[in-house]
């Protein structure tokens, strides 16, 4: 089994190497890993470093794209390079890398399609107040939309099956997180969520501003749920199943 880590990148050279060499290698003797960095534009030594620190693959943009354009060429580039799961993680340190295997483990045992970890079902450190207030009026539009349960809708943390990457569509280059889960639901995949612990950015700036979140986020969600989406044909046998559940 292949896993694919992809690594959405803007001027990150003080935190991407420390988040490469976290990345787990030898979790499991049937699984590989190989780390991709999407770089979005930087301009500092991101991709120089990010090469130093073990990344095997880089995807360069000419010039800064957005979180979601990012994203995007990662499950493409992930699906084209042959993985069975990608998993997406932020380059700014504050999601933990060592828990990769387990925000794997419900799409290796078959029981999810797509994971997110979840910090309020794990662990916050530093998250400030205005940020915590935004998660959860967004993930609860989410609940509202989806008439399911999630507990937090804007994690940095995901995982994909290998159909999940082909048919997953992000509709606007500004952010991912919120039209993504809705496009994947509606379409039939299977979604849960991990514990994680998260710790607040210590380098870098957050590319996030309230005020371009809200014109351009609720735009992209009222995109999302107006358009139609056909039920996706999940193939259950074609997932690669590993005998040992856990991944350690």
């Amino acid at each position: 089994m292949k896993v694919i880590v992809f690594i959405p990148a803007l001027n990150e050279e003080d935190s991407i190497a420390h988040v490469i060499q976290k990345v787990p290698r030898h979790f499991h003797p049937n699984v590989t890993v190989e780390v991709l960095v999407i770089d979005d534009g930087s301009t500092d030594r991101t991709v120089a470093v990010a090469k130093e620190a073990g990344a095997e693959h880089i995807v360069s943009f000419a010039k800064n794209g957005g979180l979601g354009a990012a994203v995007r060429a990662g499950l493409q580039e992930s699906y084209r390079l042959g993985a069975d799961i990608s998993v997406m993680i932020d380059a700014d340190d504050e999601y933990p890398a060592d828990e990769i295997p387990n925000v794997l483990e419900p799409i290796f045992a078959g029981e999810a399609d797509y994971t997110m970890g979840s910090r309020f079902r794990g662990t916050i450190r530093g998250m400030r107040l205005h940020r915590r207030l935004g998660n959860y009026c967004f993930t609860m539009l989410q609940c509202l939309l989806l008439r399911k349960w999630i507990r937090d809708g804007q994690s940095g943390m995901r995982a994909f099956s290998r159909q999940a990457m082909e048919h997953g569509e992000i509709i606007h280059d500004y952010n991912y997180a919120q039209v993504i889960t809705l496009n994947l639901v509606r379409k039939g995949f299977r979604v849960q969520e991990v514990p994680i612990t998260y710790k607040v950015r210590e380098t870098g700036e957050s590319f996030i501003s309230f005020g371009k979140y809200m014109t351009r986020v609720f735009p992209a969600i009222w995109k999302e749920m107006a358009r139609p989406v056909e039920k996706v044909t999940i193939d259950y046998a074609a997932h690669v199943l590993i005998e040992d559940k856990k991944c350690s």
